[in-house]
């Protein structure tokens, strides 16, 4: 599971980053303001849960049997689609239908941080 969500973490910071450089240089023009600004939070969020879905993916590499730290990385990567995913969507002219998904991926990110918390919490310092 730690190779999965080193993987997919390198998959998000390379979308991020192609994502916020096309909305900055290819989409300046076409979309409007708030737009853009819809953008950039969905690419600001993308890559705070990409480093901590490294940090999770990087834990689970030297403890492995960490109680809640896969279920951590899951609600990250749900929450990067759903957030991240339905403002890009909503910048470009998605449906409204798709704004009420947002939060969802915001309650994601806290479960997903809550479920962090509780692995530290739960994690042994090693002699």
């Amino acid at each position: 599971m730690a190779r999965f969500f080193l993987i997919i973490a390198a998959i998000e910071g390379f979308f991020a980053v192609l994502i916020g450089a096309f909305a900055a240089h290819g989409l300046k023009q076409i979309l409007s303001p708030a737009a853009l600004e819809t953008v950039k939070t969905g690419v600001q969020y993308q890559f705070y849960h990409t480093f901590a879905l490294l940090l999770v993916g990087f834990w689970l590499l030297h403890k492995p049997a960490t109680p809640g730290l896969k279920a951590s990385g899951l609600a990250f990567i749900l929450g990067s689609l759903l957030f991240s995913g339905s403002l890009y969507a909503l910048a470009l002219g998605a449906p409204r239908w798709l704004g009420p998904i947002t939060p969802l991926g915001g309650l994601c990110f806290l479960v997903g941080w809550m479920l962090l918390l509780v692995a530290a919490w739960r994690t042994k310092p090693e002699a």
